[in-house]
């Protein structure tokens, strides 16, 4: 009982930092569940063996249903530039199924340092380089369309491949873009909608081919039950925040999604 109370607590955290910052499912459920799933099943069992994967497939199908509520909220409050939005999400899904893929094939050892690397270089890049953290400038130059459909392609690659959603790649990109904090966080939303529904179907599809079986609350990679507790713990989250949006200092806003993501660094390189 109190496993699933705290997959209901880290709900509400999720579906908080989902909404006001643009990330939650993948930085707060992915180190949860890995740690979780590591300490109730021993090393050398299948679920324990593959329990990185399991967190990051558990991760992209909560994140459903977190970025849609979270992006319903933002187009009530004004804060989605769509002409922003549009040309990114469809190479964004694309490169979500690739990165599902390619997820499946990784030792999870080796994916918990791909999780923490991607994060590192993330806190430096927000940190040292200008544009992040300052004010950004105003008027920059549209981005073409190549460049576009790179930036999906990587972004939904990455995204899905880690289970993040692939907020930490595209809040700086907007930042970049001349977008304040607000807006930017708001916008990560949307953009995380075709990586998790990517990501999700292509992990249910995986339980089609030989991968081990877990239980009869699996499907796939994906653990049922925790993401069902995780689901409406994601909507209280958000419901409590949703007030907040639009309300944080632009400056102060940069500073905290910076430190919230130094606090999960730590948390997935601790154990």
């Amino acid at each position: 009982m109190s496993l699933y109370l705290l997959l209901a607590v880290c709900g509400c955290l999720t579906g908080i930092t989902t909404v006001l910052f643009g990330f939650g499912g993948g930085f707060v459920v992915v180190p949860l569940l890995y740690r979780l799933l590591s300490q109730l099943n021993t090393a050398d069992s299948a679920i324990g063996r593959s329990a990185m994967q399991i967190a990051v497939a558990t991760s992209t199908c909560v994140m459903i249903f977190g970025a849609l509520l979270a992006t319903l909220r933002h187009q009530r409050a004004g804060t989605l530039d769509w002409s922003q939005l549009r040309p990114l999400m469809g190479f964004i899904g694309a490169g979500a199924v690739a990165g599902a893929l390619a997820a499946a094939t990784v030792h999870g050892e080796e994916l918990r340092w791909a999780f923490a690397a991607y994060l590192a270089l993330t806190i430096l890049d927000c940190w040292l380089r200008p544009g992040f953290l300052s004010q950004p400038a105003k008027g920059r130059a549209a981005p073409s369309s190549i460049a576009t459909a790179l930036s999906g392609l990587v972004i939904g690659w990455v995204a899905a491949f880690l289970g993040v959603g692939g907020s930490v790649m595209t809040v700086p990109l907007m930042r970049r873009r001349g977008i304040a904090m607000g807006r930017a966080t708001a916008m990560a939303n949307p953009l995380s909608l075709p990586v998790a529904l990517a990501g999700t179907a292509t992990y249910a599809a995986l339980s089609a081919g030989p991968t081990p079986s877990f239980g009869a609350w699996y499907l796939g990679n994906v653990d049922l039950r925790a993401a069902a507790v995780l689901v409406i713990g994601t909507w209280i989250g958000i419901r409590a925040a949703s007030p907040w949006i639009g309300r944080i200092p632009d400056r102060v806003h940069a500073r905290i999604y910076v430190g919230l993501l130094v606090i999960v660094l730590m948390a997935i390189a601790a154990h």
